[in-house]
């Protein structure tokens, strides 16, 4: 592990912290049911277990679930207050960033989720990072056009209902959180805190995830 990947690690814990205090009790929503007849569940658990030993790296945090999770009906809105689900991507692999600007491990990696969307989104594949900046959307388009982030597109949710789901999954214990959400909507694996996201670790991580077949 590089220096900077144990920096990102010991930032990761204070992160957890800081995450559950801040939002705890912000979310009375109902989580999201786990659809274990679902046709598409052994499809991804196939995923699961080539994604597996590739958990490492700048990637170390990853933690591939031990089965898949229905996130379909998770929602938010787009940047024109459009509400959607996961289910509004289904067909495309999807990396979930739960963030806030009131987060500094949330800010630090936005940077790499941009460079990951920039190598890899397109038909096939989008970073969707969330925003949960509560009230207003200024601050949050403030920051995007701060460090110039031009290819992720702005996403909200301006109750942190989102992050509430995904904690009464165990998916969300911090922030920032990240989901692995293959194409039929179903959780494959979480990071709790920040990641290298344009790594090559995490570059080898999500090419799997698209073609489990491949050598």
């Amino acid at each position: 592990m590089t220096a900077k990947s144990k920096i990102l690690a010991m930032i990761a814990v204070v992160a957890v912290g800081i995450g559950i205090y801040a939002i705890s009790g912000g979310a009375g929503n109902e989580p999201v049911a786990e659809n274990s007849a679902n046709p598409s569940a052994s499809q991804s658990a196939s995923i699961m277990e080539a994604l597996k030993p590739l958990a490492k790296g700048e990637i170390a945090a990853m933690r591939v679930l031990d089965k898949p999770l229905d996130l379909n009906n998770i929602s938010f809105t787009d940047g024109e207050g459009k509400t959607l689900t996961i289910a509004d991507w289904n067909g495309r692999t999807v990396l979930l960033n739960i963030w806030a600007t009131w987060c500094p491990p949330c800010r630090f990696e936005m940077p790499s989720l941009e460079d990951l969307e920039v190598q890899l989104g397109g038909e096939d594949f989008e970073v969707v990072a969330v925003s949960i900046d509560l009230k207003s959307t200024d601050k949050p388009r403030a920051f995007y056009k701060e460090i110039d982030l031009n290819d992720l597109k702005f996403y909200w949710d301006g109750t942190a209902k989102i992050f509430g789901e995904l904690k009464k999954l165990n998916l969300a214990f911090g922030m920032p959180t990240t989901v692995l959400i293959d194409k039929n909507g179903m959780a494959l694996g979480v990071v709790n805190g920040p990641a290298e996201w344009n790594s090559e670790d995490a570059l080898v991580f999500i090419r799997k995830s698209l073609n489990p077949d491949a050598g």
